[in-house]
C-alpha cells in the first residue's frame, strides 16, 4: 500500500479519534486537505481566521479533558495562530497544531511565506515537532497527543514542509496503535503513602484550614473528590478564575474567587487561615496580589503535577508533586471528620459583614445584577464562555457555576477575542448542551468573523455582548490608577451587533430601550439557535472591589 505523508497524517489522526479539527487551508498544507477529504471519520471546521481555529481546538479540549486539532498553513496562517497557542499554554489546555511549511529545500530562502514556525513556537509550547520525513510521522504524532495529554496538558505544534506531506512511502503493514492505557501515565503518577500522611496530619491538626484550588482539579478530573474531601473536614473553599466551577458555588463552604477582583470577605478569610491547602495552582499575580502578604498566618502545602510550580512563586510548608486526583483519594480516608465549629462561625461571620459590593439591586442593567439574572435563566450544565475584560470579572464574581468545565475563559494570557471561538469549539463537542458567550463590545470584535463559523453550523449558541461604548476595563484602570487621564479607550463608532448579526444570517435582539428587559432576555434564552444579544450598560461601572497593583489582596478598594 502505497501512502503519501498527508495521509498517514489524516489516518493517524482517526486513530486518535479526532471527529472534527478546525483550520484553514492554503498553499502549504494543501496535501494535508487533499488526504482529509477523503476521509469519512473527521469533519473539518472552515474557521474564518487561523487565530478563531486554534481557539475553536481550544473549545473543544477545554470541555472534553482530549486533545484538539487545529490546521494552518506556513507564513501569516501560523503567526495567526500563535496568539491562540500561546493562550493554551498559560491555561494548559491540550491542543496540537499541524502547519503546512514550505518544502524543505527552500527553507532558509526567504521563500513565499516562509516562517520559523519551530523556532517561534519554542517559547509557548510545551513541545514542538519539525517532521523531516514521512515515516517518522508513525512515531511524531501519537507522541504529539501523548505529550499534550499527559502530566500538566498543553499546546504542541508539529510543522510538516509540503514535500514531506507529498513524499510516499511503501507501506507493508501498518505499525499497531498504542492506546493509552499503553503509555506509563499511571505508573509515573505513583505518590509516597507518607507524603498523604503528612499532609493529612496536618490538616487534621489545623484549626483554620482552608482550600485553594486551580485549573489542577479540572484537569485531574478531581472535582467530586475535591467535594467529598472539603465535606467531611468542612474546610472552607477559595478558587482561582481556573478553578471556578470545580466546587459548586452555592455551597456554604464555597467563598468564590479570590484575589485582584475577589469577593472582599474571600480575601479576608484568607488572611485567618492558619494552613492554606494549595490543590492545582501556581500562586499566580492576579490570585495573590503582593505575595508577601498573603496569607500571612499560614503554612502552606502545595500539590501540583508540575514540579516546576513548587516554591516557584511562593514557598511552601509541605510540597508534593503528583497528580491531585490520586492524592485526594489517598488523603480522604485519612482526614478526621471535623465540624470546625469555631473555624465556621467566623468564616459566617466574616462573610456576612463583607459581601460583594452592588449598588443597585433593582437596576437590570447593573452587571452584577444582569449577570446573576443570566445565571438564574440558565441550567447548571449550560457552558459559559468569555471574553477578556469587565464582563469577565463579573461573570466570574456573580454566575452560579456549580459544574466543571462550564466556564471557559482566558485566564493567564487573557485574551480578547477568545469567547465566540471558543464556545464555537464547545457546541461543536457538546452538541446537546447550550452554549452562552459573554462578551464586551471591545472584545467581540477581535474575532467577530467566526460569526460566520456559527451561522455556517446553526449552532446553539447565544452571545451576549455587554456593551458599554469603549474598553471599560483600561478605562476602570485609568480611572483609578492614572488621575482620571481616559485616552484610547472610547469607541467613536458604536457598530449596531444586531445588525451585524443578521448580516451573518443569525438572529440578532437589542435590549436598549426595551419596556421589559428581563422578559425578553427569558424568552430570548429559552430559544434554541444561533443569536446574538446587545445589552447597554453604563460606561461608568466599575469592576469591584479591585486590589491595586503591589497591594495586599486585603487592601482592596471599593469593598464598601
Amino acid at each position: 500500500m502505497k501512502c503519501n505523508g498527508a495521509e498517514i497524517v489524516i489516518k493517524l489522526l482517526e486513530e486518535q479519534d479526532i471527529q472534527k479539527l478546525a483550520g484553514i487551508p492554503g498553499g502549504c498544507n494543501l496535501p494535508l486537505y487533499n488526504a482529509l477529504s477523503k476521509s469519512r471519520k473527521i469533519q473539518h471546521i472552515l474557521a474564518r481566521h487561523e487565530q478563531g481555529a486554534g481557539f475553536i481546538a481550544q473549545g473543544m479540549a477545554r470541555t472534553t479533558g482530549k486533545a484538539a486539532v487545529c490546521f494552518a498553513t506556513s507564513g501569516p496562517g501560523v503567526t495567526n495562530l500563535l496568539t491562540a497557542i500561546a493562550d493554551a499554554k498559560l491555561d494548559s489546555i491540550p491542543i496540537v497544531a499541524i502547519t503546512g511549511q514550505i518544502p524543505s529545500f527552500l527553507l532558509g530562502t526567504d521563500a513565499f511565506q516562509e516562517v520559523d514556525t519551530f523556532g517561534l513556537a519554542i517559547p509557548i509550547t510545551k513541545h514542538n515537532f519539525y517532521v523531516s520525513s514521512a515515516k517518522d510521522l508513525f512515531h511524531i504524532i501519537p507522541e504529539a497527543f501523548r505529550v499534550a495529554e499527559e502530566g500538566r496538558p498543553g499546546p504542541v505544534i508539529v510543522d510538516i514542509p509540503k514535500d514531506v506531506q507529498l513524499e510516499e512511502l511503501e507501506i507493508d503493514n501498518w505499525p499497531a496503535h498504542v492506546t493509552k492505557s499503553d503509555s506509563n501515565l499511571l505508573k509515573n503518577n505513583s505518590i509516597d503513602i507518607n507524603d498523604i500522611k503528612k499532609i493529612a496530619q496536618m490538616i487534621n491538626e489545623s484549626k483554620k484550614p482552608l482550600l485553594y484550588i486551580g485549573g489542577g482539579i479540572l484537569h485531574s478530573n478531581s472535582s467530586n473528590y475535591l467535594r467529598e474531601f472539603a465535606k467531611k473536614s468542612n474546610i472552607p473553599v477559595a478558587s482561582t478564575l481556573m478553578g471556578l466551577g470545580c466546587f459548586p458555588s452555592d455551597d456554604k463552604l464555597s467563598l468564590g474567587m479570590l484575589g485582584m477582583h475577589g469577593a472582599p470577605y474571600t480575601n479576608l478569610i484568607l488572611r485567618e487561615t492558619d494552613l492554606l491547602i494549595a490543590f492545582g495552582v501556581r500562586f499566580d499575580d492576579r490570585a495573590t496580589g503582593n505575595i508577601s502578604e498573603f496569607c500571612p498566618k499560614a503554612s502552606i502545602i502545595h500539590v501540583d503535577i508540575d514540579p516546576a510550580e513548587l516554591d516557584k512563586n511562593k514557598l511552601t510548608k509541605f510540597s508534593v508533586a503528583a497528580d491531585i486526583q490520586i492524592v485526594l483519594k489517598e488523603l480522604i480516608p485519612l482526614i478526621k471528620e471535623d465540624g470546625r465549629e469555631e473555624w465556621s462561625k467566623e468564616v459566617a461571620t466574616i462573610k456576612k459583614s463583607n459581601p460583594l459590593p452592588v449598588t443597585d439591586y433593582y437596576n437590570f442593567y447593573q452587571p452584577i445584577n444582569l449577570i446573576r439574572q443570566i445565571g438564574s435563566l440558565l441550567t447548571p450544565d449550560t457552558i459559559i464562555t468569555t471574553d477578556v475584560g469587565q464582563h469577565q470579572m463579573w461573570v466570574a464574581q456573580a454566575y452560579p457555576f456549580q459544574h466543571p468545565r462550564t466556564l471557559l475563559t482566558s485566564g493567564g494570557l487573557g485574551t480578547m477575542g477568545f469567547g465566540l471561538p471558543v464556545a464555537i469549539g464547545a457546541a461543536l463537542a457538546n452538541p446537546s448542551k447550550k452554549v452562552v458567550c459573554i462578551s464586551g463590545d471591545g472584545s467581540i470584535l477581535m474575532n467577530i468573523q467566526e460569526l460566520a463559523t456559527l451561522a455556517d453550523h446553526n449552532l446553539n449558541i447565544t452571545v451576549i455582548v455587554i456593551n458599554n461604548g469603549g474598553l471599560g476595563m483600561v478605562r476602570q484602570l485609568q480611572e483609578l490608577f492614572f488621575d482620571e487621564n481616559y485616552i484610547a479607550t472610547k469607541f467613536e463608532c458604536k457598530p449596531d451587533f444586531t445588525s451585524i448579526a443578521k448580516s451573518f444570517g443569525l438572529k440578532g435582539y437589542d435590549l436598549k430601550d426595551d419596556k421589559n428587559p428581563s422578559n425578553t432576555l427569558k424568552r430570548i434564552l429559552s430559544e434554541s439557535g444561533p443569536c446574538v444579544i446587545n445589552i447597554p450598560v453604563d460606561s461608568k461601572e466599575m469592576v469591584m472591589p479591585i486590589v491595586p497593583p503591589g497591594a495586599g489582596n486585603h487592601e482592596m478598594i471599593g469593598s464598601e
